[in-house]
């Protein structure tokens, strides 16, 4: 977990300095991985997040609970004033990897740390699979339905 003190220089907050009241914040790696894990859907040519096993389980988990589960197939190291981020990707087939690569980073950076103030040191993305049009297994689709049946 992050954790700052609102009264350094490295304050995120409002510090007693600014006539504020001092204290500090702590960041859990859950946030970190939540925020890394909304800005990856937000890019395009991402299919989903996860290998099969774990949207599997997250499929169950998303039914159960209702809502689907933001951090899933994204695992982050919190320190004190630093994070590295671990992506595990499936992308859409005829997507640019490098290019896509590139604006994950960019949108994960730059989300990470506006709403964090960390700063992100790393961000390592592993591209498990492409994602065929047509080839929807049930259940692992994120809830799109198939063409062919209403």
């Amino acid at each position: 977990m992050a954790s700052t003190d609102t009264s350094g220089s490295t304050s995120t907050g409002t510090s007693a300095k600014n006539g504020g009241p001092g204290g500090t914040t702590t960041i859990a790696d859950n946030v970190v991985a939540t925020i890394a894990g909304i800005a990856v859907r937000e890019s395009d040519g991402i299919y989903a997040l996860g290998g099969s096993a774990s949207r599997a389980l997250g499929s169950v988990r998303d039914r159960m609970s209702k809502a689907p589960d933001p951090s899933r197939g994204v695992k982050v190291e919190v320190g004190e004033t630093q994070t590295a981020v671990d992506l595990d990707v499936i992308v859409e087939y005829g997507e640019p990897i490098a290019e896509d690569a590139k604006d994950i980073r960019t949108r994960v950076t730059d989300a990470v740390e506006t709403m964090t103030g960390l700063e992100v040191v790393e961000i390592n993305i592993n591209v498990l699979d492409v994602h065929l049009p047509g080839s929807d297994d049930e259940g692992e689709d994120g809830g799109r339905r198939s063409d062919r049946v209403q």
